[in-house]
């Protein structure tokens, strides 16, 4: 009986696990399920920061959509706005769309053609072409940042009491779409969306105010935002204090043919409109979502890799069209051949670009100059050595001179007196002495005179008269 116990016990233990196990399962599945669920990539390095996208879009932020896809569209081509803004400054009384028809054939891309409508767009974005070229590259690299931005701004503005329909412009607040995803954790959607829109469709009124008052307090001390003030003329009156002013409206009715998408974070377009102004360059009808042309990004570098690698590689038809301009492969290869000869004869290989020939110009002008300001050196030093030379010769002869002269004069002078000449033999000295002396005391004594002693009288003094004889 106590197997038979022992062993049902056991039994009962085997039957219980399966049921242990299946009171867990849904434990681990539940947790399995937090984990299964598809963690999302992990986002390529943002190229701008959020901060850093307020402060860039913040002047342009409470355009009119369809003014602001405009501009987000040309923002791409800094090197054809730089030109545009020439122009309008050139033109300062034309716009709309008969200012659009005028740049027709200019070499620039239709969105920057478009912003010629509006010369006090063109103004502010002249002021600052570094901002323009970052402007671009973020909607290049982060559109949907770029969109999330402008919503941000135009919330805070709101929230200021900045931002509100009035004469000139209509602002709708629309409930941000529900979102599909199924992920457990999931980022929280924009409260709302601001559409901002013309209150005359065919005539824009493009607002001037300063970032720094209509936003309110500004959330990054960090980051603060530019301020461009347009240049007198623009706008009638002066800006205000807070808020928005407007200038004159432009009536428009096809430049403008962009507007945003703010749920899909692109750009829309009207092919009618484009078609109408855009006469010469036309699109098909499913070309109604913008792309950038990186032909006329007009050699401007790209800011980060993946717009390098998206738009900076060789578009397609390169071949053909290298042929159309008459680069045969084969006679390449000859001036190549040629040229490595040159470099093996030590002469300098032709410049490969206009760029290395100008550097190569630049060097050789530098040189040239470098040289002609040492001529003049060069040719001093020559005639002070020569100088040197001829003085040589006379220096040479005058110190001979010199010398000849003092030997001359040495050998005419006797020996010099010296008082300690004598300090040698004192013997020699004494004798030298005395002889002295006694020449000098013969000299002294008086001689005896040969003969005898001839006197003769003294005459007496005359007393006068005759003298007698």
């Amino acid at each position: 009986m106590c197997v038979i116990h022992r062993y049902s016990m056991i039994l009962l233990a085997l039957l219980a696990l399966p049921a242990h196990s299946e009171d867990q399962a849904p434990t681990n599945q539940q947790a399995a399920g937090v984990a299964a669920v598809p963690a999302t990539a992990a986002p390529a390095q943002a190229v701008f920061r959020a901060e850093e996208l307020d402060q860039m879009l913040a002047p342009l932020a409470l355009y009119p959509d369809s003014l602001l896809a405009q501009v987000l569209m040309a923002s791409t081509y800094p090197g054809n706005v730089a030109d545009a803004v020439d122009w309008s400054k050139a033109h300062p009384n034309v716009s709309g769309d008969d200012a659009v028809r005028q740049v027709a054939n200019q070499p620039w891309d239709p969105s920057v053609q478009s912003l010629v409508a509006f010369p006090a767009v063109l103004a502010t974005m002249g002021q600052d072409p570094a901002w323009v070229q970052r402007v671009g590259d973020a909607f290049l690299a982060q559109p949907n940042d770029v969109m999330d931005s402008v919503q941000r701004l135009r919330r805070q503005a709101q929230a200021a009491g900045n931002l509100e329909s009035n004469e000139q412009q209509k602002v709708i607040v629309q409930p941000a779409a529900p979102s599909s995803s199924t992920t457990v954790v999931q980022q929280a959607a924009p409260p709302q969306t601001i559409i901002i829109e013309p209150a005359d469709p065919q005539v824009v009124y493009v607002p001037s105010y300063n970032p720094n008052v209509v936003y309110g307090s500004w959330p990054s001390p960090s980051y603060p935002p530019a301020y461009y003030p347009p240049p007198p003329g623009y706008y009638l009156g002066s800006a205000l204090a807070a808020g928005l002013a407007f200038g004159a409206g432009v009536a428009i009715i096809d430049s403008l043919w962009g507007d945003c998408d703010w749920g899909g974070g692109d750009i829309d377009i009207d092919v009618n409109r484009y078609n109408n102004i855009n006469s010469n360059r036309k699109i098909n009808a499913n070309q109604n979502t913008w792309r950038h042309n990186a032909v006329n990004r007009d050699g401007v570098p790209y800011r980060d890799n993946a717009s390098r690698q998206k738009y900076g590689r060789q578009l397609d038809g390169a071949q053909q069209r290298d042929a159309l301009r008459g680069r045969d492969p084969a006679r390449t290869a000859d001036r190549e051949r040629a040229r490595q000869s040159l470099t093996q004869r030590g002469f300098e290989a032709p410049a490969a670009s206009n760029r290395q020939a100008r550097e190569r110009a630049q060097t050789a002008s530098r040189d040239l100059r470098q040289e002609q300001r040492a001529q003049p050196r060069a040719q001093a030093g020559d005639r002070d050595l020569r100088k040197d030379q001829q003085a040589r010769p006379r220096a040479t002869s005058n110190t001979q001179a010199r010398q000849k002269a003092r030997n001359q004069h040495a050998s005419t002078q006797g020996p010099r007196n010296n008082a300690f000449s004598g300090t040698r033999s004192p013997s020699q000295s004494r004798a030298q002495a005395s002889r002295g002396k006694t020449s000098y005391s013969a000299a002294s004594r008086p001689k005896a005179s040969q003969g005898r002693t001839v006197q003769r009288p003294s005459h007496a003094p005359s007393r006068g008269g005759a003298r007698r004889r």
